[in-house]
């Protein structure tokens, strides 16, 4: 992402999220706030992402959002009652938060935040009370310290959800961002999405992800960062974390896409799985 300038692909990704809320019935992720976030001025890109061609991208998208948040929910019936979200992008979770204990904290860039907040109020979306914008560049000032000057209380657990984000982080800002996670609390959690490495991928796989590759470049953003789950294991248990457990397309089909009248299923294996650590 260029530095004063809002992120390309957390548009992409917005869009995604609401074209899923017309195409599948039932829905994987039951979201009525991200049509209206996004439905001004992005009709072609909405009617692209409609597309069956489109699908497994926006399935995706729906099921990694779906499974955070009901890591997130099981996090709440445990006590916590902070959710971070790491360059939160579109994300709309904050604006349907059932959990009213719970304080949601947005953490992005500042461009793409200020971005986000236009939209919100185009859409005429209100902000909720337990919401806390965390305006913050990562290159000059760290995560902790930006989400306690916000009001964090860095001595409770709590739990951080981070989609999107990591294949496109240097390896240092990766591990700065685990190291400082888990260093919180006992019981302090955390959910993302990485990519495998593009030399394991082959066939379709490997097709589709040169064609994705190609797109987020495009847009500014590329791609640098990838795991393979082995590797990624070892990168949380030596950032700190207690518990590492892997989430890859098997998973995701057999919580979300089971025994559907449509068949409709995520490919098998995918570019990359979703992770859940804890402290």
């Amino acid at each position: 992402m260029e530095h004063g300038q809002p992120s390309r692909t957390a548009l992409r990704v917005a869009i995604r999220r609401a074209a899923h809320q017309l195409m599948e019935q039932p829905r994987v992720l039951d979201d009525p706030i991200a049509l209206p976030l996004v439905a001004e001025g992005n009709t072609r890109d909405l009617e692209r992402a409609c597309h069956p061609v489109a699908q497994d991208f926006r399935c995706f998208m729906a099921a990694r959002s779906r499974f955070t948040e009901d890591q997130l929910a099981l996090a709440v019936a445990r006590g916590v009652t902070q959710y971070i979200v790491l360059g939160a992008g579109l994300d709309t979770f904050a604006y349907r938060n059932p959990f009213p204990e719970l304080h949601v904290f947005e953490v992005d860039f500042p461009a793409t935040q200020q971005w986000k907040r236009f939209m919100l109020d185009e859409a005429s979306i209100p902000i909720p009370a337990n919401l806390t914008f965390v305006p913050l560049d990562f290159e000059h000032k760290a995560l902790t310290a930006g989400l306690v000057e916000a009001g964090f209380d860095a001595t409770r657990p709590a739990f951080f959800g981070w989609l999107g984000v990591a294949p496109y982080l240097t390896l240092e800002a990766f591990r700065a961002t685990l190291t400082a996670i888990a260093h919180l609390p006992t019981g302090t959690g955390l959910c993302f999405d990485y990519a495998f490495p593009p030399d394991t991928l082959t066939g379709r796989r490997r097709e589709v992800f040169d064609l994705l590759s190609a797109r987020v470049a495009a847009a500014g953003e590329p791609f640098r960062l990838f795991f393979s789950p082995e590797v990624m294991e070892r990168e949380l248990l030596t950032a700190g974390f207690s518990s590492v457990a892997h989430c890859d397309s098997t998973r995701l089909n057999h919580l979300y896409f089971n025994a559907r009248a449509d068949s409709l299923h995520l490919p098998d294996p995918g570019l990359g799985a979703l992770v859940c650590a804890s402290t």
